[in-house]
């Protein structure tokens, strides 16, 4: 990992997977003009996919949900760069990837002080050939063993003390090798101790049960108790 440091900007950039100018690549428009832009998805704001010369990408700006996002769409207070969010996730993603979790690999991230605030951004591995589990599970089961390897991942994620806040079916993918990726690392964090480690997997049963609700995923008991199986044997 490298840094860029002026008075008022940080970027964090990992110089094996960018090829191109970090001071221009979180503007959607240095990637228009190449014809690099390869898709976008609409969340907050607008995900963008690029064709970088090393690997795909997804670029992100920070921005703000709830009702206090309709007041400051993209602005958070300045507490230090390091408590910046892009600097966090960047730093995390980077912790789980060399931990052997299965995550998009960093690529960039900037943090813009203006005043008090900042904005930020940051750049992503796009996963390619990848659907989250609720586009899976609405048309078919899944075998024993993709359950597992969730569970072995998960695991893996918490053996390095990483707790993902938001874990539910949506921020788990599987790519056309079956492979189990985590995203979705915004607002997550480190922490010590055992105990929040079970809260976590509450919240992603309770994700599938609502999913199962809501769009009649193919969510049975029985795959519940093989991801724990899998998650359990690490």
């Amino acid at each position: 990992m490298q840094e860029l440091a002026s008075r008022n900007q940080r970027i964090w950039f990992t110089p094996e997977l960018l090829a191109e100018d970090p001071q221009q690549c979180f503007d959607p428009t240095f990637w228009q003009q190449q014809n690099l832009v390869i898709g976008s998805a609409q969340g907050r704001g607008t995900t963008w996919f690029v064709k970088g010369a090393h690997l795909e990408m997804a670029l992100r700006h920070y921005r703000r949900g709830g009702l206090f996002g309709k007041l400051v769409e993209d602005a958070y207070w300045f507490n230090g760069w390091g408590k910046t969010r892009s600097a966090e996730e960047f730093m995390l993603l980077d912790k789980l990837a060399r931990g052997g979790v299965r995550v998009p690999r960093p690529v960039a991230a900037r943090a813009v002080k203006q005043g008090l605030t900042y904005q930020a951004d940051i750049l992503v591995e796009k996963i390619s050939e990848a659907k989250d589990l609720v586009a899976l599970l609405e048309h078919n089961a899944l075998p024993e063993q993709n359950w597992r390897s969730i569970g072995v991942m998960i695991r893996k994620m918490h053996d390095l003390q990483v707790c993902h806040t938001d874990l539910n079916s949506h921020n788990i993918l599987l790519d056309n090798q079956h492979q189990v990726w985590l995203i979705d690392f915004d607002k997550c964090y480190e922490q010590e101790g055992e105990d929040w480690k079970e809260d976590n997997l509450s919240r992603l049963h309770r994700s599938f049960v609502k999913e199962q609700g809501k769009r009649g995923i193919q969510f049975e008991p029985q795959c519940w108790d093989w991801l724990l199986s899998g998650y359990q044997a690490g």
